[in-house]
């Protein structure tokens, strides 16, 4: 843990149930000519959606609608800034999942620049940018990937030279959120699953991380305790008021910890293999969340990794209810243990069911940034994570 650091402007934050209903008055900060952008169905399909457009007509705030089917491409963010071109939004609003938060967030940086979003991207690209922007407005509809109080926007090609990369800046952080948990009570068991487990690899990677700090350490803790008490309950029963509020809370501090922390191998995993397969980010993460943490803890145990290896029973507590009279490794064991039946119980897919296989293992590796992981893990042990995440659990 670092005892020298900065730490990146959270947004302006609306949560609790009904808070929705703020994001007029939000949008009105800026101008009446917004940039909408929401999936294809979801939303779209709601009731939400309908009481939206009302509330617009009567604030006569003007809209141009862009959907976001999948993963966000350059090209998406490329085709939307030019059709926004005359339109010229006072303010780009992101309505949907980590999907569509990350698209919005990249219109708003490139809606001001007259190139492709490529140049900027890191590791793809070789500009830098300024981070200039039109202000970004973020509403979450599923508790997962943290986009909403994050500074990337992460955009994807997809296969056999693809690529999953972020467009950063301190900047991009959005303006406003808008966390409602109530837009969150129509996600189906898989998506609870696969966002929660994604938040929940988040919280937990940021506060092993080496870079992390006083602060991420604290707001992790808190967003992990949320996650202990609230994922299972919210994947079981979406209409569970309590738990879908954890959830939504447990993503939004998953968003400032990543941001100021920094994510481990999992993370450096999920954006290799999401630049060569079509699968979703949370699932990849979900997948691999037991495999990595159980070879991070046998490395930590057979070195140098007392603090990392104190922070892990640390979370062991959280989780099996502060029993602290038991073992550090004890701990430690019941929360890899617990990340494992979580993942059977929420049917969380291997990666050979999701079309990855041991020929594929090589260029991934290849390609994984392996960084923040509280102890580095050598090639062969990469290999052995991805082994055991073909396998089902």
């Amino acid at each position: 843990m670092s005892d020298s650091f900065s730490i990146v402007p959270t947004p302006l934050l609306h949560f609790g149930e009904g808070k929705i209903d703020q994001l007029t008055g939000a949008i009105k900060r800026y101008g009446t000519r917004v940039a909408l952008v929401t999936g294809a169905n979801s939303f779209v399909l709601s009731s939400h959606f309908d009481k939206l457009t009302d509330r617009f007509g009567s604030q006569n705030l003007t809209f141009e609608h862009t959907f976001v089917r999948g993963e966000p491409t350059p090209g998406l963010v490329d085709d939307a800034v030019r059709q926004l071109a005359s339109f010229k939004p006072d303010v780009v609003v992101s309505i949907g999942g980590g999907s569509v938060m990350d698209a919005g967030k990249a219109i708003s940086a490139m809606i001001l620049l007259n190139e492709s979003v490529k140049n900027y991207l890191e590791g793809i690209g070789s500009k830098t940018h300024s981070g200039v922007k039109i202000p970004f407005i973020a509403v979450p509809t599923t508790a997962g990937t943290g986009s909403e109080a994050a500074k990337n926007a992460v955009l994807s090609e997809t296969g056999p030279h693809g690529y999953k990369r972020s467009l950063r800046h301190n900047k991009f952080v959005p303006d406003v959120a808008i966390v409602d948990p109530a837009l969150t009570f129509s996600c189906s068991p898989f998506t609870t699953a696969a966002s929660g487990m994604d938040a929940f690899t988040q919280l937990l990677e940021s506060y092993l991380s080496p870079t992390g700090n006083a602060i991420t350490d604290a707001i992790a803790l808190e967003g992990l305790k949320q996650v202990s008490s609230s994922l299972l309950p919210a994947f079981e029963d979406g209409s569970n008021r309590a738990a879908r509020t954890g959830m939504a809370l447990a993503a939004y501090l998953s968003g400032i910890t990543l941001t100021n922390a920094g994510l481990g191998l999992i993370h450096g995993f999920a954006s290799s293999i999401g630049g060569f397969f079509p699968i979703p980010h949370g699932v990849i993460c979900s997948a691999l969340m037991a495999p990595v943490n159980k070879l991070t803890v046998r490395k930590l145990r057979s070195g140098k990794g007392s603090e990392a290896l104190r922070k892990y029973a640390t979370v062991g507590r959280l989780f099996s209810g502060g029993k602290s009279d038991r073992s550090d490794d004890f701990e430690t064991d019941a929360l890899l243990n617990t990340i494992e039946t979580w993942s059977k119980t929420m049917k969380i897919p291997s990666l050979a069911e999701l079309g990855v296989a041991a020929s594929d293992f090589k260029r991934i590796v290849a390609i994984t940034e392996n960084k923040n992981n509280p102890i580095h893990l050598a090639e062969e042990e990469m290999y052995e994570a991805l082994e055991m995440a073909c396998k089902k659990v």
